[in-house]
């Protein structure tokens, strides 16, 4: 059974940073590329950040510079560090493993853990 167990979403003030990491089982992690997306209210989920299987990483413009993705394949983790947050980051963030393998789509998700940038 697949799961992505995200954590260390909060409260913070505008400014402040945040560790988000997600937890990953019953997958081959390292064969997958994984990613961080968000969903404001009333708004689509959209991507912030990537990581490939072979550990490059792609982020949202509106993140860039703010914000790193790294991946443990020993510990099949995912992280995000946020830093500089603004109002506008707060968000439900989401955690996604994907791959495509033989023609076959692999895409699983995580349940989310909500972020709060607020003074």
């Amino acid at each position: 059974q697949v799961q992505l167990v995200e954590s260390g979403g909060g409260l913070v003030q505008p400014g402040g940073s945040l560790r988000l990491s997600c937890a990953a089982s019953g997958i081959i992690f390292s064969t997958y590329d994984m990613g961080w997306y968000r969903q404001a209210p009333g708004k689509q989920r959209e991507p912030v950040a990537t990581i490939t299987s072979g550990g490059s990483t792609n982020y949202a413009d509106s993140v860039k510079g703010r914000f790193s993705m790294s991946r443990d394949n020993v510990e099949r983790m995912i992280y995000l560090q946020m830093n500089s947050l603004k109002p506008e980051d707060t968000a439900v963030y989401y955690c996604n493993a994907y791959k495509i393998r033989l023609g076959t789509q692999y895409d699983h998700w995580g349940r989310g853990t909500q972020v709060t940038v607020s003074s």
